[in-house]
């Protein structure tokens, strides 16, 4: 277990000061809970690829989603609202309604994300997940057994994340091929690089509060951490989809 309780629910770590009397035993911890961290990202995207593979093979409901403009923007919003509750308010929510937003997000994400269906064969779906799970498993290996600090990897990435969303926005207007297939590929590169620094940034979390066997944090922390990663992963697959689906 990542962490433990006595029966009356106080942390062993305060009645034991010496629970993680060595370092070994301290990195197991961390490595149980970031495994748990893991666990329920997987658990978020097997709820994602339910929901999406219901409206995809539901013509009643791909009508209601795709059909009525003020039902897909309404789910658009949602899951605005559901991220933005989940990443800025976990200090004021419990990690069971924190869990409660994730994993409806995660739903409501599937809805939106099953209109990949409607655009590109199954086929080249399924290799861009494929694609993009080795790529996400092994910066994520790479984020966690790395002893180099990768916050400077994780600044460049984010930089070069609201360069992507900008220029994205502009070739909403300009529409160019070339543009548009350079921002999937350094997409992929910036999504590899925050998948590895988010997992050493959690991480480091979740050692952290490990060492003083604060319950309630080392919960908010795993569904936080586990959005983070779900994101990352999301958009990474995003973005081999839709190189992929090009070469098609």
């Amino acid at each position: 277990m990542c962490y433990n309780e006595n029966q009356n629910g106080a942390p062993v770590r305060e009645l034991f000061p010496s629970l993680w009397a060595t370092q070994e035993e301290l990195d197991r911890a961390t490595s149980s809970c970031l495994a748990r961290v893991f666990l329920r990202m997987f658990a978020a995207l097997l709820v994602t690829a339910a929901a999406s593979f219901a409206v995809a093979g539901s013509y009643p409901l791909q009508q209601l989603i795709f059909g009525n403009i003020f039902i897909f923007y309404g789910l658009i919003i949602a899951e605005l609202v559901f991220v933005v509750a989940v990443a800025a308010g976990i200090n004021r929510i419990s990690p069971v309604v924190a869990n409660v937003l994730f994993f409806g997000y995660a739903i409501i994400n599937g809805l939106t994300l099953s209109v990949i269906f409607l655009v590109y064969d199954i086929g080249v779906i399924y290799h861009a997940f494929a694609v993009s799970a080795l790529m996400f498993a092994g910066m994520a290996l790479f984020g966690t057994i790395t002893r180099r600090d990768l916050s400077s990897v994780g600044s460049i990435c984010i930089m070069g994340l609201f360069g992507v969303i900008i220029a994205s926005v502009a070739n909403f207007f300009f529409k160019s091929d070339s543009l548009d297939t350079i921002i999937c590929y350094v997409g992929v590169l910036i999504f590899v690089g925050l998948t590895a620094y988010d997992t050493q940034r959690i991480k480091n979390m979740l050692r952290n509060a490990n060492a003083t066997s604060h319950v309630e944090a080392i919960q908010k922390i795993s569904v936080v951490g586990a959005l983070t990663l779900y994101l990352d992963f999301i958009n990474l697959f995003l973005k081999f989809l839709r190189i992929l689906g090009k070469r098609k």
